[in-house]
């Protein structure tokens, strides 16, 4: 008598693909991201509410942009609200950018609006993607292009890299080049603070907690802070010495609108 196996038992549900042609699949999307945006229009460093905002925006008028991102996830601390609760608040005018992306919230009180943190930036990061921005994750900000005293690109490396040993760490970066590069790396403000340390732009530090104030200055100084470098959301805050908003996100998306808005203006300027 024939015995039936538990394998033969088993109807088949998914099509037969084998391991090698997903692996060339996955090598082969991340090679063409890779070589078509080497050469982009704007490369954003973080991927944080005010990074993803400023791509999404200048994706969508036709610009070519990489985001960079040194954790193998999108969204920085806009998934949190603080203190580890995940509800996150936005005040007036802020939840029209919500709107924008048809994110549900609740009015808490006049001017001050509330959603689940999960929602509101997967969200944000499904409008970047569908704009066509392309992220490379996991990937470090190592230094600047500098060509004739303007930012032309960025260096980048692995990310893994900066954990190993010194004694096995010569592993060389690659280049980028861009028209713009926008600095959304949050307090670690990365790119500025390689400016810093060459004495091509002033440092202040953040400021104590304030935030009415320091949510309109942070838009108000969203803009170039070196030719060809644009700092927004948190890398403003460090910059200019701004006080500190703590678990609010509405000057976060504004930054990264404004940040987008000036980034298209400057590369119309250098295509005159």
């Amino acid at each position: 008598m024939q015995t039936t196996t538990h394998k033969d038992e088993i109807q088949k549900i998914f099509a037969d693909v084998d391991e090698k042609e997903i692996t060339r699949a996955i090598a082969d999307e991340f090679h063409s991201v890779l070589v078509d945006r080497a050469d982009s229009d704007v490369i954003i460093i973080g991927a944080g509410p005010a990074g993803l905002t400023a791509s999404r925006e200048l994706s969508s008028m036709g610009f070519k942009v990489l985001v960079i991102e040194q954790n193998n996830y999108l969204g920085g601390g806009y998934w949190l609200g603080g203190y580890m609760m995940n509800p996150v608040t936005v005040r007036a005018p802020a939840q029209k950018i919500w709107d924008e992306l048809g994110v549900p919230y609740k009015k808490v009180r006049e001017g001050l609006y509330l959603t689940p943190g999960p929602h509101a930036v997967s969200k944000l990061i499904a409008a970047a993607c569908d704009a066509g921005v392309k992220f490379l994750n996991l990937t470090k900000f190592d230094d600047l292009i500098l060509k004739n005293g303007r930012v032309s690109g960025i260096v980048v490396n692995w990310m893994p890299v900066s954990a190993l040993p010194r004694n096995i760490t010569c592993v060389d970066p690659v280049a980028l080049e861009s028209k713009m590069v926008i600095d959304a790396s949050g307090h670690d403000s990365v790119a500025i603070k390689r400016l810093v340390d060459r004495k091509l732009v002033e440092w202040k530090g953040m400021d104590p907690m304030w935030v009415d104030d320091g949510e309109n200055k942070v838009v108000h100084h969203t803009g170039e802070v070196f030719p060809g470098l644009v700092a927004t959301g948190m890398s403003v805050t460090e910059t200019y010495g701004i006080a500190r908003m703590g678990p609010t996100y509405g000057s976060m998306l504004l930054s990264g609108k404004k940040a987008a808005e000036i980034t298209a203006s400057k590369i119309k300027e250098l295509r005159r």
